[in-house]
Order: C-alpha cells, then structure tokens, then sequence
C-alpha cells in the first residue's frame, strides 16, 4: 500500500532527528578544566620566596576563574599582603607588558613592600621620592597607573589643586624614563606653579625634551609661561624651515642622481651637503694664565639644523642661504669663541664657488671687528681664502 506524502515527511523527519542525536552521542563534551592554583602560586612566588608571609599549599581560595592574571594577583595577595594597596601597585600581578624585567622586579618589590606594611621610602623608592611624595604615591587621586601615580605624587608635593595634579598625571611627561626624573620634576614644579590645560603641557614638553637634549643645564628658573610658549613658536618655525631645507636637498640630490642615470640615494648623506673641500680650523693664542685658554673656531654649516640655529643665534638670515649651499654654488662659515667652557658666535661668512668670502656679518648684520678681522686673516692664511 503506498504511503501518504504526510507519512514520508513524518518519517523524513524521525531520520534526521535520528542522525542528530547519533551525532551528538559521537562528539564528547570536553571537561573544563579546573583553576591551576598551583601554577599562580608558583608564578607569584618566583624570585621573591624570603618574602612570603602565608604557607604557599595552605591556598584554598573559593575561585571559579580559570584567568591566569587573575588568579596570579589572587595568589600574590594570599602570599604577601598584610594590607590592601592601591590597584596600581596590584596591576603589575595581572598586566606586564612592554615592561622589561628590571621594571617588572622593581614594581613587584615596591608591591610587596607597600602590601607587607613596610617603607617603601627605605626599600626602595627613595632615589626618586621624598617620603611625602611616597605617602601620595600609595594613595593616589582617583584610578591612575604606576608611571601616572609617581607623576601625581611629585606634583601633589608642589600644589594643593587636585586639577592641576591630575592634569599633569595625564600628560605624555609620566612617559618619561625614571633616569630624566631630575629635570622632569623641575618641569611639573614649573607647570604647578603656571598652570596649562593638557594640550600646552604636551606641547612644551615636546620642546623643553629638546632643549634639555641640546643643553643638560637647561633650567626653567626666572621663566614665563609666556616665555616658553612664544619660545617654543620660535622653535616650532625653526623644525619647518629645516623641513623646508631638507625637501630642498632631497630633490637637489635626486635631480643631480637622474642626471647622472644614478639610483636615487635616498637618505644616505644623512641630512647634510657636501659642501666646500676645506677642513674646519682652530686657533688659540699663548694662554697668559694656565687656568684658563681660549679657542677660535671656524667650522662649516653642512645641514639646515646648523643654518637654522646660526640664523636664530646671530639675528640674520643665513638660512635662506641653504639653496646655494645644496647647490654647491656658496658655503657657509661661523667663527667661534670657545672659553671657559661657553661658545660664543662671533661671525658668519659665506664663501663662494671660489673659495671667496662674499660676505662676513656679525649679531644682526653687524661688520666683523677689528680683532675678528685679524682672527679670519689668519684662517684665510691657513686654508687659502681671499677675503679681497
């Protein structure tokens, strides 16, 4: 007899749940494993086992997790903890990177220190903070990180202002390495005392970086923030003149390797022209005291940098020179006063092709002095200049 289109279905249908439940019988559920306390207490306690105040088996916590950073911080509290820190010393238990591994020992020291009740002043954090800053350091303004808490405290020992602090802790100076500390904490003190909004601090810290690279001894004593914001305008035009002089050399380079059917070099004369086949010189007269001597210097300006800085130090216009330098067609000389350990810019010559001095200028386009006059005829006796 045959079957009904509804009886084929129904039985379609049985087959397929058949085939499912088969399936499901075949693939076995695996079993979650259970939290590997072993393994966080292990890691917790490596390197730091005379620290231990707990019995390390004695762990028996009531965790569900099976997170490793988690039940790492949870094994270093059972391990060392007397007392509850501030999450930012706990953090470095759950997230390490980028870190290298002096600085992950050191924030685990200062962890366990801090959580057994101990000075962290003594064991550790005096080098870089006074004990007031230590105490503001364990206990922060809000949630900030480990960098951001040491910045926060150093601010907090210079003003009162809860703003100010947190501003600060929120600036790329917390990015700063531990080793600069001494001048970055002449930065904030200045910053506490002329307060900025978060944008200007990033801005002058761009620029007081560079100064303090240029000059160790850069020092923000006697200065505005006026000062220093007009100052770092000054220094910001000076980046995109050396921009503008470096664009200029590449393509002088690259126009230059075409014509000659050469690969372009790209940055290989590492941002400087060849400039004129004359070596720099120096001279100093017989000392009249052997504590103290004097150097004169003349030495070429190769890169924009130097034209740049030379322009800005002597009040003149040299950096628009660089054209002609790139193109070989002048080069560009300054005479220099070294004592004491100080340098002073006393002139700026520019030579030509010929090895001719076609101009010679003091601060603001002054003419050369009498006695700078005799210091550049004995340079241009010893390297063949005609200063005519």
């Amino acid at each position: 007899m045959a079957r009904s289109l509804i009886q084929r279905r129904q039985e379609a249908e049985r087959a397929r749940v058949d085939a499912y439940e088969a399936s499901l019988r075949r693939v076995s559920q695996r079993a979650r494993s259970a939290p590997d306390f072993h393994k966080a207490i292990a890691e917790a306690r490596d390197g730091f086992e005379a620290a231990v105040v707990r019995d390390p088996w004695a762990w028996r916590p009531q965790m569900k997790t099976r997170d490793a950073a988690r039940l790492r911080l949870a094994a270093a509290r059972y391990l060392f903890a007397r007392y509850p820190v501030a999450e930012h010393l706990e953090q470095i238990w759950v997230d390490r990177d980028g870190l290298d591994r002096d600085e992950i020992v050191l924030r685990k020291r200062w962890y366990i220190v801090a959580a057994g009740g101990g000075s962290l002043y003594k064991e550790g954090a005096g080098p870089w903070l006074s004990r007031k800053e230590v105490h503001a350091f364990l206990n922060p303004l809000g949630s900030p990180g480990f960098e951001a808490a040491i910045w926060q405290a150093i601010a907090r020992s210079y003003t009162n202002d809860a703003a100010i602090v947190l501003r600060i802790a929120r600036t790329r100076i917390v990015r700063t390495l531990r080793a600069e500390l001494g001048f970055w904490r002449e930065a904030v003190r200045f910053f506490c005392a002329h307060p900025a909004t978060v944008e200007e601090m990033d801005d002058l810290r761009d620029y007081l970086a560079d100064c303090h690279q240029r000059d160790p001894g850069f020092s923000l004593k006697g200065r505005t923030l006026a000062s220093l914001s007009r100052q770092m305008r000054e220094w910001h035009r000076d980046l995109e003149a050396i921009a503008r002089i470096e664009a200029a050399r590449r393509r002088a380079e690259a126009a230059q390797a075409r014509a000659r059917g050469q690969p372009i070099a790209g940055e290989a004369s590492g941002g400087s022209w060849r400039g004129a086949a004359i070596t720099d010189w120096s001279w100093g007269p017989a000392p009249k005291d052997r504590s103290w001597r004097e150097e004169y210097l003349v030495i070429q300006l190769r890169t924009a940098a130097d034209l740049v800085a030379e322009t800005r130090a002597m009040h003149h216009c040299v950096a628009s020179y660089a054209p002609k330098c790139i193109a070989g067609n002048a080069s560009i000389w300054s005479l220099r006063r070294r004592a004491a350990g100080n340098t002073e810019r006393l002139l700026t010559i520019e030579l030509d092709r010929q090895h001719r001095a076609v101009q010679v200028r003091g601060f603001a386009n002054r003419p050369a002095r009498t006695e700078e006059r005799k210091l550049l005829e004995r340079w241009a006796r010893a390297r063949a200049i005609d200063l005519a």
